[in-house]
């Protein structure tokens, strides 16, 4: 019995797009990983679609200061992943968290983690090309070039 919230189908296609894109195109240092279990301490975890960090890190020992970029895609749970979510990430001091509105094909890039705050949050169109603060350029992504399908915009 699953007893999480299904996601959407667009929120699987953009996951799969960003996962192909990403995977073409990220350097041999740098690793992502999708939906793994990042545990910010002894009982607190997350589950974002999308962690980067070096491949120098084991998986066992990352931790907040070492993830160089989270990514949470939203479509029903937008309100979620941009408010407590969000707050769970800037608690732990996560760099650079990115929530990516699967409905309106919009990046909202939180940064600057400060007392349990993001001090910077700016939302990116479609048509943007967002560049990662901490991780490599080869991250860098715009909603627009990827192929979401008939009506993903």
């Amino acid at each position: 019995m699953n007893v999480r919230n299904p996601e959407g189908s667009r929120h699987e296609t953009l996951k799969l797009e960003i996962m192909l894109r990403w995977g073409r195109q990220h350097p041999a240092d740098t690793v992502f990983i999708p939906e793994t279990t990042f545990r910010l301490s002894d009982d607190t975890f997350l589950e974002p679609d999308f962690l980067v960090f070096r491949r120098s890190v084991a998986i066992r020992d990352l931790r907040s200061g070492l993830a160089l970029l989270a990514v949470e895609i939203s479509d029903s749970s937008l309100g979620f992943d941009l408010g407590p979510k969000a707050l769970v990430y800037a608690h732990f001091g996560i760099r650079e968290l990115w929530v990516i509105d699967a409905i309106t094909n919009a990046i909202h890039v939180h940064r600057e983690p400060t007392d349990g705050r993001y001090a910077s949050i700016t939302p990116w169109s479609a048509d943007d090309l967002v560049v990662p603060a901490f991780a490599p350029s080869q991250f860098a992504l715009r909603l627009a070039d990827l192929d979401l399908g008939e009506g993903s915009r």
